[in-house]
């Protein structure tokens, strides 16, 4: 059975609305059968895309609005991480498949951010290296032997979100293109700061990085 049918349409459409409201209130069982009914009704991968996508695109943007906590975006992005892990599909992409993407955090301490963007693109069915806390001169390296298309940085405090301008200025000198995706307070403090450290884009919110990052992936070559 294929999504293009409107039996199958209608149905998720009822479902939609309920997975997204078990997700923001952690209600792991009904969040579960809900996402094992849906897959009844067409592909995995275009249950993830119809589901699961829009489902946390739509936490996030509630979050940058103040109707929810950030709390329920981590736990929500964790929930849906396992319910594609579970699915031991091999068509959701893997880490070393062109474009590739990484996602670290430069010098900060503070490591939430990264891990709810990280959860959630990987729901989303996105696979991607994590560096975790690493120093611009590692990161340049890691990305360097890793062939990244697109990286991902998180940063909390100002100091780390300028030296991306030495990222940027490494990876130029090496002669590799690479788009870099930013987000952090400082970002959100000064909309203009990204453009002044040499990234490609700024993402608000982690529904923000996935849908800069999957329209990336559909670019590339």
């Amino acid at each position: 059975m294929s999504l293009t049918t409107d039996n199958s349409r209608t149905d998720l459409g009822s479902i939609l609305p309920k997975f997204r409201e078990a997700l923001e209130t952690y209600d792991v069982p009904l969040a579960e059968s809900l996402f094992q009914h849906a897959l009844r009704l067409g592909p995995p991968m275009e249950i993830i895309e119809a589901l699961i996508v829009p489902s946390l695109q739509r936490i996030g943007c509630a979050w940058e609005d103040g109707s929810i906590a950030l709390s329920q975006i981590y736990l929500s992005g964790r929930l849906c991480e396992r319910l594609v892990e579970n699915l031991h599909i091999a068509n959701t992409g893997h880490v070393n498949e062109p474009p590739r993407q990484a996602i670290a955090v430069l010098n900060d301490f503070h490591l939430l951010g990264k891990r709810i963007v990280h959860s959630m693109l990987r729901a989303s069915g996105i696979a991607l290296h994590d560096y975790g806390r690493v120093t611009v001169e590692e990161l340049v390296d890691r990305v360097f032997i890793d062939k990244v298309d697109i990286l991902l940085i998180s940063t909390l405090m100002l100091p780390s979100a300028l030296k991306i301008r030495d990222v940027r200025r490494a990876l130029d000198e090496r002669g590799t293109e690479i788009r870099i995706l930013v987000g952090g307070a400082p970002f959100l403090f000064d909309d203009s700061l990204w453009h002044e450290v040499g990234a490609d884009a700024m993402g608000r919110n982690a529904a923000d990085a996935i849908q800069i990052t999957r329209q990336w992936m559909g670019e590339r070559p």
